[in-house]
């Protein structure tokens, strides 16, 4: 890719810039959020198209202009979201597109499962090829899209944020049929924030910053410390957080909960949670073991069938979410766009979320604008959110800047419980720097954090107890001390030492 430019209006977000990746090679592009190489993936995947600049394949001068071009010059993206239609079975994502597909009878259908089944055995990324893409778990969801890339016949495979959403073995295995593709001479870009994996995974990094492409390196001649440091212009210490001893007096008293999902199945099933004032919990888990769901419940969200819950000494009777704000719980949702910011609306507008009824933001039912556009023009730079103004459509910000933008928002009330979900995916190294300093303020303030996420570096980080849910309970527990990588990976997979396989 040769003098790339592209611009939304007045932002560029690619500044002529050039990157380049070899056949049979594991490339890593890395940037902070808003650095652009997205952006790049998404014009060489066929997503959006250059305003300038050149893309070359084999040699030769290509026109992608559409996600079809890409794929028929060899070119396959797995986004992280992922795009599949759940209600239609892993094979039938596969074949759709397939002239006179569902024309055909099922020896037809068959023959295309044998088919698939074999390419995914080949690569290591066995899935059940016959069930609704609904019912398989997260991991198998990402194995069906990297095999469509493959099915299609892609040689050259970009993946942004893989292993976002894999337990620490899938994400192992992942990386060993990543190598299988380099062996056979595919190349495979990465887009992540996970450095111990671009140390471990890749052949060589390219790294952005501002729109611009400002280093290439082989990774034997650098350093996780360095990769940190271009990316975001200044060293970070990657380190364990060191703390104070957590305190002694409970805040949350979680006992005997159930609660159950949107489709009537049990999601917690009598489970036990407590969360001391100056402490924070970790959850880890696979996704679909009941984190979305307690989430849902301690913010007033989701109903509980049985248990109890005490705050602050105050035994609940019955969750709302006004209550549960008023009580001084906040809330990092799992995905912010979709449950907590409104991307059509402007910065001061997302702020004003959770506080508009108060004396100092709104009087006798009229908001009080001058006063409120300043009190936003003190939190955005207060948080170091980069936005255009504060009528700008949250949805134009970059993911780090809506993550900065929530908590801002959610840290502005002095809450006496945080609950993050994945506070961290898809931040760069600096933004991820940022949410834990905010975390790590909030426990030395004397507040409660209740910790869930998939990744295990932070939680091992920053927890000063971990505790691991399958299943709709805890299976495990461990102090910020004790814990081990390999120990709560099989936890996470529902074995525990000394007991086996959980029930």
């Amino acid at each position: 890719m040769r003098g790339i430019v592209k611009r939304f209006g007045p932002v560029t977000a690619n500044d002529h810039v050039d990157f380049q990746a070899e056949a049979g090679e594991i490339h890593a592009l890395l940037g902070e959020n808003g650095a652009g190489k997205s952006t790049m993936m998404c014009m060489l995947s066929g997503v959006y198209r250059a305003n300038e600049g050149d893309i070359y394949i084999r040699g030769q001068k290509a026109r992608i202009r559409s996600p079809k071009d890409a794929s028929q010059l060899g070119i396959g993206m797995v986004f992280q979201n992922f795009r599949l239609v759940q209600t239609l079975t892993a094979t039938e994502n596969l074949i759709l597109g397939e002239r006179s597909s569902f024309w055909r009878g099922s020896g037809w259908m068959k023959k295309k499962q044998q088919e698939i089944r074999d390419l995914a055995e080949h690569f290591g990324l066995t899935f059940p090829v016959d069930r609704p893409i609904w019912q398989l778990s997260v991991g198998e969801q990402q194995r069906v899209e990297i095999v469509k890339t493959l099915y299609r016949g892609a040689e050259i495979i970009i993946l942004d944020e893989p292993t976002s959403v894999l337990t620490p073995a899938e994400a192992d295995q992942l990386f060993e049929t990543l190598k299988l593709m380099k062996q056979e001479g595919k190349t495979v870009i990465m887009t992540t924030h996970k450095l111990k994996e671009v140390m471990a995974a890749a052949d060589r990094i390219s790294v952005m910053r501002k729109g611009r492409m400002i280093a290439v390196k082989s990774i034997k001649e650098t350093s996780e410390r360095e990769i940190a440091q271009l990316m975001i212009g200044k060293e970070i210490v990657l380190e364990r957080k060191e703390r104070e001893a957590a305190g002694t007096k409970p805040l949350l008293e979680v006992r005997g909960l159930d609660v159950y999902a949107d489709q009537g199945r049990k999601a917690l099933n009598q489970l036990n949670l407590e969360v001391k004032e100056g402490e924070i919990v970790g959850v880890a888990g696979v996704a679909g073991n009941g984190q979305k769901e307690l989430a849902e419940v301690l913010n007033g969200l989701r109903e509980w069938k049985q248990g109890s819950i005490v705050f602050g000494g105050q035994e609940w009777k019955k969750a709302t979410v006004r209550g549960a704000i008023e009580a001084g719980i906040s809330h990092i949702p799992e995905n912010r766009m979709k449950s907590g910011l409104a991307g059509s609306l402007g910065v001061t507008d997302n702020l004003l979320a959770k506080s508009y009824r108060g004396k100092e933001r709104s009087s006798f039912g009229f908001l009080r604008s001058a006063g409120n556009r300043a009190w936003s023009q003190q939190l955005v730079e207060q948080f170091d959110v980069k936005t255009p103004g504060l009528d700008t459509p949250v949805r134009q910000l970059s993911g780090g800047n809506q993550q900065k933008l929530l908590f801002a928002r959610e840290i502005t009330h002095n809450p006496k419980l945080m609950v993050a979900v994945h506070p961290t995916q898809g931040l760069d190294v600096g933004a991820t720097d940022g949410v834990h300093r905010l975390l790590m303020d909030l426990r030395a303030a004397g507040s409660g954090v209740l910790l869930i996420s998939e990744d295990l570096e932070e939680i091992m980080q920053l927890s000063d107890r971990i505790l691991v849910i399958f299943n709709g309970r805890f299976i495990g527990e461990m102090s910020h001390d004790e814990a081990d990588t390999e120990r709560i990976g099989l936890m996470m997979a529902g074995i525990n030492e000394g007991k086996g396989a959980a029930v």
